[in-house]
């Protein structure tokens, strides 16, 4: 029997035990090592041959993920460990650390119980660090550490063992004080907080091999003395033989992570608002494998014989080949074809899933990153908030019309498997707008069309995503009906930063109890009587009915919120998405006949209500910014700093660390293009930088209408802004 069916027999009689199975992700900033580690854990579980891990980067199953040295797709993989005497079952998901691909650490928090964060022991926590620590809190999913790269430490910056215990100690209070400051107000965790003595806290490297924890030193009888001598005298191959990386980790995931028992209880009521009385409930509580199937699906990948391939975490019941599954959001049901758990890039096909494990399967054709599949009709699981948003466009065309039909398939494949990307399509000028979250994120998607569709393609110059937002409180506007007999009185005004924020992270919306939605727009600093108002919210925008008793109102509010929807969309300056407005619809005059209310009527009305009065609140266009940091060689340090300065930017620290100057600062996304062979060329390629989206900032008003000009042109629309428009 092959090494590989083995592996996956033992897994499949694992299924069946929750308490010994446990669902993790390893998450970090680019380059801290998670692949390598993952590889470490494979060779570990016999998966992949000793000699070749830390190099054969196993997870990175796509050729680009190759070529690029970089994860690009969550991939996952199912091994087993012996700990304490028992067979535990892993299955573990290798996250991308580059910001552009957040997306799929997003979606893999949601489908496991443990996060072991890996940070490299030189360059600390980073920003990408906080990102995926914030990720893994927000869904519930419990942190253990593990400081990569110390070899570096010794026989690089050749440190001595205070030195090193500083250092160490440093990045464990760094991400300590990253997981106290999130999980400060969250009632359902206890102290999670990571720490040496716990034994939730590992060294060492993944590169060579080795790795060390307090319970491993106790067992092993090593000390961090042994490792410095072992290392500096060059005997890694000792050093990993002695206390072998695989092992520390894995000890580690089986005695500190939660089993499906124990977070599952905790989590449901995080990510799941259904009747916590009910049957399904208590179900997923459970993780009764012979209840109801609910699956929820958080990765849509592609196989060229199989089709699509829904991954996801199974919450309750077993799914099967031949059940029919209802998929959220879709009519009617999809029939499972088959049903496999991953072997990294593999997928081996078992005969049945149960409830704790993390399962691919084939046939739900109408499922999406996100759907809730289950075997009766119940309330979804919460949406995957991804915490940023698309920043960047780019233009993509067939070079031969005769493949248009099938770009156009592709694309909506695209936008199927990554909610991250958004896809516009102009069946009128046959241009396609693909969104992205940075360069990177939309040249990897372009490339892999060409490569793996085998559609030749154009691409534009990459555009940036703006918004539109207004700045203070506007008059009472009056929107009329075409047919002058309905009249709507509109006002707007700026919402404040922290329920925008609220709205952006998922915490508010329209689908929570009215109760818990008024709390938590109250928590966020709306006053108590708008928040009983609410009618809709649409993306970061507020919608507050005001008023009090008109007649056929509520059998138009229905056309009123499309009219708005319309408006918000795309606003007046150049007809991009407006964000943070709190819109009041005070008082409404309609026709008693309902002939003379309908959409033609009510929906334009409203719109230039909308419209006016957010130019009447002096709306600005809105400009999406980075986080920058760039570590280089003090030499090189002004002109690193001189290259954010020179991007409309600013420098916000410079501080050293280690050997080099840390130069870190904001600057605007329209600025960085290009910023990569700039850097390199300006510090002769030894800098190393990285970008995080921070949102969006004002546009400076002598820059305001130069760019408004330049979008509307490239929208078609005219070139004049409205009259009332005259404040820049």
């Amino acid at each position: 029997m092959g090494r590989r069916k083995k592996i996956v027999e033992q897994c499949e009689r694992l299924m069946d035990e929750p308490e010994n199975i446990r669902n993790i992700a390893i998450a970090a900033h680019v380059d801290h090592g998670k692949t390598t580690l993952t590889d470490n854990l494979l060779a570990g579980a016999g998966m992949i041959s000793d000699e070749t891990a830390g190099e054969q980067l196993a997870m990175d199953t796509e050729e680009d993920e190759q070529e690029r040295g970089i994860t690009i797709d969550a991939a996952n993989v199912s091994m087993t460990h012996e700990y304490d005497g028992t067979n535990h079952l892993v299955n573990l998901i290798d996250t991308p650390g580059h910001v552009d691909f957040g997306g799929d650490v997003t979606r893999a928090m949601r489908a496991v119980d443990g996060a072991l964060v890996v940070v490299d022991a030189v360059e600390g926590a980073m920003p990408q660090t906080e990102t995926v620590v914030r990720q893994a809190l927000r869904e519930g999913v419990k942190p253990a550490l593990f400081i990569n790269k110390v070899d570096r430490l010794i026989s690089e910056l050749q440190e001595g063992p205070e030195e090193m215990q500083k250092r160490l100690l440093g990045v464990i209070n760094e991400v300590n004080e990253l997981i106290r400051g999130m999980t400060d107000e969250m009632d359902d965790i206890d102290d999670w907080t990571v720490s040496v003595e716990d034994g939730t806290v590992g060294f060492g490297s993944a590169l060579y091999k080795w790795g060390v924890s307090m319970p491993s030193m106790q067992r092993t009888g090593m000390d961090f003395g042994d490792i410095m001598e072992l290392e500096r005298n060059d005997n890694r191959q000792e050093l990993h033989e002695r206390t072998p990386l695989s092992d520390v980790v894995l000890d580690m995931v089986c005695e500190h992570f939660p089993d499906p028992i124990e977070s599952q209880p905790r989590r449901i009521p995080r990510i799941w608002r259904g009747d916590d009385e009910s049957d399904i409930a208590e179900s997923m509580r459970l993780v009764d494998e012979d209840g109801e199937v609910v699956l929820m699906v958080t990765d849509i990948g592609v196989d060229p014989h199989a089709g699509e391939i829904a991954a996801g975490r199974v919450f309750s019941g077993t799914i099967e080949k031949g059940q029919d599954l209802y998929v959220s959001g879709t009519a009617g049901t999809n029939r499972v074809q088959s049903v496999g758990i991953y072997m990294g890039g593999e997928r081996e096909e078992v005969e049945h899933v149960p409830a704790g494990n993390i399962a691919a399967v084939t046939g739900l054709k109408d499922a999406i990153a996100g759907s809730t599949a289950s075997s009766t009709e119940m309330t979804p699981f919460e949406s995957i908030e991804h915490i940023s948003e698309p920043v960047i466009t780019k233009s993509v065309e067939a070079k031969n019309m005769d493949d248009l039909p099938k770009l156009i398939e592709t694309l909506q494949q695209v936008a199927k498997e990554d909610p991250t990307i958004r896809i516009e399509i102009n069946e009128d000028t046959g241009e396609h707008l693909i969104s992205g979250q940075g360069e990177l994120h939309l040249e990897v998607i372009t490339q892999r069309i060409e490569r793996n569709q085998g559609i030749p393609v154009n691409t534009g110059e990459p555009i940036v995503v703006y918004r539109e937002a207004p700045t203070q409180e506007s008059r009472e506007v009056e929107g009329r009906s075409p047919n002058n007999h309905n009249r709507f009185y509109i006002t707007v005004e700026p919402l404040g930063e922290d329920i925008v924020e609220t709205i952006q992270l998922g915490d508010v919306s329209m689908d929570m109890p009215e109760q818990e939605r008024r709390e938590a727009l109250q928590e966020a600093g709306m006053d108590k009587d708008t928040s009983q108002e609410v009618e809709d919210i649409h993306n970061t925008n507020v919608f507050i009915d005001d008023t009090k008793g008109i007649q056929h109102l509520n059998e138009t509010m229905e056309l009123v919120n499309e009219g708005l929807q319309q408006a918000l969309d795309d606003g007046p300056l150049a007809a991009e998405p407006v964000q943070g407005a709190l819109i009041r619809l005070h008082d409404a005059r309609l026709h008693e006949d309902a002939i003379h209310r309908g959409p033609a009527q009510v929906i334009p009305a409203v719109r230039q209500a909308v419209h006016n009065a957010l130019i009447d609140a002096q709306i600005r266009l809105l400009e999406p910014i980075q986080d920058v940091r760039i570590d280089v060689p003090t030499e090189h340090m002004g002109a690193a700093s001189g290259e954010i300065q020179g991007r409309r930017g600013r420098v916000d620290d410079m501080y050293q660390e280690g050997d080099l100057m840390v130069v870190e600062g904001i600057a605007p996304v329209d600025e960085m293009i290009g910023f990569s062979s700039d850097i390199r060329s300006a510090t002769e390629g030894r800098a190393s930088w990285n970008t995080e989206n921070a949102g969006f900032r004002v546009l400076s008003d002598n820059m305001q209408r130069e760019i408004i000009m330049g979008i509307r042109e490239r929208k078609g629309m005219k070139t004049e802004l409205p009259e009332t428009v005259d404040y820049f």
